[in-house]
C-alpha cells in the first residue's frame, strides 16, 4: 500500500509539472500574440516583414524587422561555421579515439562553456577577441557581427560535441567491427561510416545549437552594436533581434506605446524562428529512429 501510494504521490508530481510547463507556454504564447495583435493594428504585416530599415525609437519611424533578421542571421552563421567543424572533430575523438578515462574527464570539463554566464562572453568578444581581430583586419569597426559570431560559436560547441558524440556513441558497434574487418582505419572508419550512420543525431545538434545562437542575448548585446542594417558585412556594427529588445526593454521608452510594443512583435518573430527550428529536429530525429526501427 505505501510503495502504491509513493507512486501514485510521484506520478501526481510529474503531471505537475507537465501541466505547469503547458501552461507557461501558452502564458508565453498569449503574452506575444495579445500585444503584437495590437502593435499590427497600427503598422502593416506587409511593412514590418518587407520594409528594409528598421527605425522605430527615431522622429522618422520605420518597422522593417528585415534589419534584425538579418543581423541575427548573420551572427547565428557565424557561430555555426565555428561550432560545427569545432564540435564534429571533438565528437569524433571523443567517441573513436580517446581513451575511456580521459574522456571521463574531458566531456564534463567541456560541458562547463555551457555554464559559463554569457556575459562574461560577451565581455571577452569585446575586450579580446575584437582587439585581436582589428591587428588583422585594420578597417573592422569596434562593435562587429564577426567577434561577436565567433565568441558565439566558442559558447555552444558543448552542445555539437556532446549531442554528436551521443549520436556517434549510439552507432551499433557492428558497423564498426565491419568496417575494421574489412581493412578500413581508424579515420575511415569514423568519417565514412560513423559519421553518416550518426548523421541524423548530428544535425539533431547542429539545429538545436542554430536555435541557442538564434536566442543568445548578452554576447550580441554587448559585441554586436546597436545599428540595425540590412547587409551580410561581418566587420560592421548590427543589431540583431534580442539585442533590440534588450535595448528597449532598459527602460527609456515608456511602457504601453507603439514603439514598446515593438518588443513584442520582434519577439513572436523570434519565438516563430526557435519554434520551426525546433520542430524540424524534432521531425528528423523521429524519421530516422522509424528508419532504424
Amino acid at each position: 500500500m505505501k510503495k502504491r501510494r509513493l507512486e501514485y504521490f510521484i506520478e501526481l508530481i510529474l503531471k505537475a509539472c507537465a501541466v505547469v510547463t503547458i501552461l507557461t507556454t501558452i502564458g508565453i504564447i498569449w503574452v506575444l500574440l495579445s500585444e503584437s495583435l495590437t502593435f499590427f493594428k497600427e503598422v502593416s504585416i506587409k511593412d514590418f516583414l518587407t520594409d528594409t530599415e528598421w527605425t522605430p525609437l527615431f522622429a522618422k519611424k520605420h518597422f522593417g524587422i528585415l534589419p534584425l533578421i538579418s543581423g541575427t542571421l548573420l551572427t547565428t552563421f557565424i557561430a555555426v561555421c565555428v561550432a560545427l567543424p569545432l564540435g564534429l572533430v571533438i565528437a569524433i575523438y571523443l567517441s573513436q579515439y580517446a581513451p575511456k578515462r580521459f574522456r571521463k574527464i574531458i566531456k564534463p570539463l567541456l560541458e562547463v562553456l555551457a555554464a559559463v554566464p554569457t556575459v562574461v562572453y560577451g565581455f571577452f568578444a569585446l575586450m579580446v577577441v575584437t582587439p585581436f581581430l582589428q591587428n588583422l583586419i585594420p578597417n573592422m569597426a569596434g562593435f562587429n557581427a564577426l567577434s561577436a559570431g565567433i565568441v558565439m560559436g566558442i559558447m555552444i560547441i558543448p552542445f555539437v560535441s556532446s549531442l554528436s558524440e551521443d549520436a556517434l556513441q549510439a552507432v551499433p558497434k557492428s558497423l564498426k567491427n565491419a568496417a575494421y574487418g574489412l581493412g578500413s582505419t581508424r579515420f575511415q572508419t569514423s568519417f565514412r561510416v560513423m559519421v553518416p550512420a550518426a548523421s541524423s543525431g548530428i544535425i539533431v545538434s547542429v539545429i538545436l545549437a542554430f536555435s541557442r545562437a538564434i536566442g543568445e542575448t548578452m554576447i550580441v548585446a554587448i559585441a554586436a552594436g546597436q545599428q540595425p542594417r540590412l547587409t551580410a558585412n561581418p566587420l560592421v556594427p548590427i543589431e540583431t533581434i534580442t539585442a533590440y529588445i534588450v535595448q528597449v526593454a532598459k527602460g527609456d521608452v515608456p511602457h504601453g506605446t507603439l514603439e514598446y510594443r515593438t518588443i513584442f512583435a520582434a519577439g513572436i518573430t523570434l519565438f516563430v524562428f526557435t519554434f520551426i527550428l525546433n520542430n524540424i529536429s524534432f521531425w528528423i530525429r523521429k524519421k530516422y529512429r522509424e528508419q532504424y526501427d
